[in-house]
């Protein structure tokens, strides 16, 4: 098995039941990707230049957007090309980039979403501190934390993957994960260090839902007492809590399905349940945000119904001329 470790890439193998369909699934991915970049990009775009959307809430909607173009962009562009193309390789390097893109994406995202839920908690359990203590400085440290926290944990991660000796080139999955490389280590190859690597990881995914959770318990709290405080957490504590459920539920049953989930089922259905994290979270976030959140909503409604105006307004002045 020598020459195997020694091999520079890797073999997709969830590539195999697609040849059949191969223009129809690229055709509908294509669509995909760019619906994902137009809701995300748009958001971030409508946050930035309106200024009234400046504040610490729609700050973190913007990273949670980007974080989504980011690990969007680590996927689609491979995968399009490898529906068009009759070998499905990726090189050793590649495949660890892609790895770390995809499990650093989506730490990043639960930890956007928990400084989004001790934001919540600040601005009502405690509105007459929050101002003071959501600076702009103090806003740049939580986003920072939320970006390089996870980069840096899977950094390690992946660190200690590429020092594994590999007996195997064939990924059983139509991306590189860290979990799917470190099931072609050798037998005798050392992987304590991913271990604990991993349980840490695990540890730390936990401890933000628990935090979130708690936030939430003292937020649910707050707002039973208060009238104003219950229309405030339905205005932008109900979006959050959405992204929360649907973000745990679509990486709980990732992250069971690789590690416990069986073979028999078919190769597509495998691939879809991979790569749910890539489907679900970054069209339905920005859409419930976009829906939920009264100052986009607002500010979406006014564009569409300024453009419409113009457009009434160019007709009318078209059938004028005429």
């Amino acid at each position: 098995m020598d020459n195997q470790s020694n091999e520079r890439s890797f073999i997709l193998s969830g590539f195999n039941e697609t040849m059949n369909f191969t223009v129809p699934l690229f055709s509908v991915t294509l669509l995909y990707y760019c619906v994902i970049l137009f809701f995300n990009i748009s958001l971030v775009l409508l946050i930035v230049l309106d200024e009234s959307l400046h504040e610490p809430m729609y700050i973190f909607l913007s990273s949670l957007c980007i974080n989504a173009l980011y690990g969007t962009t680590g996927f689609y562009p491979k995968f399009l090309s490898d529906l068009l193309s009759s070998s499905h390789r990726i090189s050793y390097e590649g495949c660890l980039l892609q790895a770390f893109i995809m499990y650093s994406f989506v730490c990043c995202n639960l930890s956007i979403l928990t400084v989004m839920a001790f934001d919540r908690y600040m601005a009502i359990c405690r509105p007459l501190h929050y101002h003071s203590f959501m600076t702009k400085r103090r806003l740049s440290q939580l986003v920072c934390f939320s970006w390089l926290t996870p980069f840096c944990l899977f950094s390690i991660n992946v660190l200690f993957t590429a020092r594994l000796k590999l007996c195997g080139i064939n990924i059983q999955r139509a991306l590189c994960l860290n979990w799917l490389i470190f099931k072609l280590a050798c037998p005798e190859a050392d992987t304590f260090p991913n271990n604990i690597s991993a349980y840490v990881i695990i540890a730390i995914c936990y401890f933000h839902y628990v935090f979130i959770i708690w936030t939430y318990i003292y937020l649910i709290k707050t707002c039973v007492r208060s009238r104003e405080d219950r229309v405030m957490f339905m205005q932008t504590c109900v979006a959050h809590l959405t992204s929360v459920i649907i973000n745990a539920i679509v990486m709980t049953v990732d992250a069971m399905y690789l590690r416990f989930g069986s073979r028999d089922l078919p190769q597509s259905l495998q691939n879809f349940i991979t790569l749910e994290f890539l489907i679900i979270p970054p069209v339905m976030n920005p859409l419930v945000y976009g829906f939920k959140l009264t100052k986009i909503r607002n500010r979406i409604l006014k564009l569409l119904l300024k453009n419409k105006g113009l457009t009434v307004l160019y007709t009318q002045q078209v059938c004028f001329c005429l």
